[in-house]
């Protein structure tokens, strides 16, 4: 593995793992409150392109870091919209 490849994990890690503790605060509290939903909105639809990109160019790194931030950026939307309907 390169130093460039290492640079380009860590960043993904990072950027991933900066999405745990407001996913774990909604799971915890079942609230969404001071979440935007239009960021989210706006973030995930980022996430989606970002990963056609990856896929399209074979960077599974990326893609996996991609697919794993859009999960928990999905569950804090989900919530999100279930708290707006009620």
């Amino acid at each position: 593995m390169t130093n460039i490849e290492f640079l380009g994990l860590l960043a993904g890690f990072v950027s991933t793992i900066s999405f745990l503790p407001q996913a774990l605060k909604v799971w915890r509290t079942h609230s969404t409150k001071g979440i935007s939903l239009g960021m989210y909105v706006i973030y995930f639809i980022g996430l989606i392109l970002w990963g056609v990109y990856a896929w399209l160019i074979e960077s599974y790194p990326l893609l996996v870091t991609e697919i794993v931030t859009g999960i928990l950026a999905l569950y804090i939307l989900i919530m999100k919209f279930k708290e707006h309907k009620s």
